[in-house]
């Protein structure tokens, strides 16, 4: 049963309470886990001045009448989106947008058997999967945000871990099986680290999160590609599954010894510690937002024209962080509920330019310039009934 995202953040929100200044110094640095978002007024429905979408002459507004958008997916994003939807809720009281964070694979789902307006995925769609959808339809890729994709641990008395890509994927292969480990031990010379066994958690749904994370040890190591492979489900070599972000992040937390991945965000509101991991550039580096940044700044003059944007591994630079991922609202291009559509577009827009100056306080990396101008430019291609929503 999917699991509406209010309670996953009361979920978190306890974390939040639970472990209150339980960070380490060499804890990946925390967003406010309090920030808000003022109601945005009526003339806020214009971009900033200075954005790439300063020129667009009228946004795009949502339908008069009452009522409610659905939707269901990705769960890194999902705190962000509440936000968001709180928001446009606050602006046009005549729009409700109910999101079930599910997981990518069940967004995906979701949207292609048509019981949702809008999916969400931190996975591009594969080919596939495209394939699958209704004859003669097309599904457009929105990103909203990027995230990194971070190593949470639990080890008392071990503020700061540093570990390369060998590291990485023998813990999830299982081959290196305690901390101690004289592999890792050699990128940690400074750390005490403990002769305890190692508890991997991985996650139990498909997962955009997973996709990142597999493409990165499917990219770094010949091993983890030659058995196990990338996508947003795999067959894990070891450890015990979880269900979405909250369940990694809350089965690292109560499980001393154990080592999960989750998008950053997750980590600082849980205040669970992650570890740096050596970029390509060789250098051990946090996961932050900055990091992100820097990877999709790199990665933005490649951005393919259908927008199904590949996580962004190991890309160059001495700051940027190895596991970067857009994350996407996925959506029909003709629309066939023509309020629902401008109200969808609407929203996007709303997310593509107000929304991207809430993202950093919440531990997610706004798009770079030219993607958020590509993306307000691909709103312009809705349909409703094959008339232009947006033209």
């Amino acid at each position: 049963m999917s699991t509406p995202v209010t309670k996953r953040l009361l979920a978190l929100g306890l974390l939040v309470a639970l472990g209150a200044g339980a960070c380490s110094s060499g804890a990946t640095p925390s967003p406010s886990a309090a920030a808000s978002v003022s109601a945005p007024s009526q003339a806020a429905s214009q971009p900033a001045s200075g954005s790439p979408a300063a020129s667009t002459m009228t946004a795009p507004a949502p339908a008069t009448a009452s009522l409610t958008l659905q939707g269901a997916g990705a769960t890194f994003p999902a705190p962000l989106y509440q936000t968001w939807f709180e928001a446009f809720n606050a602006k046009y009281s005549n729009i409700q947008i109910d999101y079930q964070s599910n997981g990518s694979g069940a967004g995906i789902k979701a949207i292609t058997e048509g019981t949702v307006d809008f999916g969400a995925s931190d996975a591009a769609m594969k080919d596939d999967e495209i394939a699958k959808l209704p004859a003669g339809s097309k599904i457009v890729h929105i990103p909203t945000a990027l995230g990194a994709v971070v190593v949470i641990y639990n080890l008392p008395g071990v503020a700061e871990l540093n570990l390369d890509a060998a590291n990485v994927a023998g813990i999830y292969l299982g081959t290196i099986k305690k901390w101690n480990d004289p592999a890792v031990a050699a990128n940690n010379s400074s750390a005490t680290l403990p002769d305890k066994d190692i508890l991997v958690v991985h996650r139990s749904d498909g997962s955009g999160t997973t996709n990142a994370f597999t493409t990165y040890l499917d990219t770094v190591s010949p091993d983890w590609h030659s058995k196990v492979g990338k996508g947003k489900e795999v067959n894990w070599p070891a450890g015990v599954g979880a269900q979405g972000n909250d369940g990694v992040a809350g089965g690292v937390k109560q499980t001393e010894g154990a080592v999960g991945y989750v998008e950053l965000n997750y980590a600082t509101t849980a205040s669970l510690t992650s570890a740096k991991l050596k970029n390509a550039d060789g250098q051990f580096v946090a996961g932050s937002t900055d990091g992100v940044t820097a990877a999709a700044e790199t990665a933005a003059s490649s951005f393919p024209a259908d927008f199904r944007q590949a996580p962004i591994i190991n890309g160059a630079g001495a700051t940027t962080y190895p596991i970067a991922s857009y994350t996407y609202l996925l959506a029909y291009l003709d629309q066939k509920d023509a309020d629902k559509g401008k109200t969808f577009v609407s929203f996007a827009y709303w997310a593509l330019t107000d929304g991207q100056a809430t993202e950093t306080s919440l531990g997610y990396a706004p798009l770079p310039a030219a993607i958020q101008q590509k993306s307000i430019d691909e709103l312009h291609t809705f349909t409703g009934g094959g008339s232009p929503i947006w033209p």
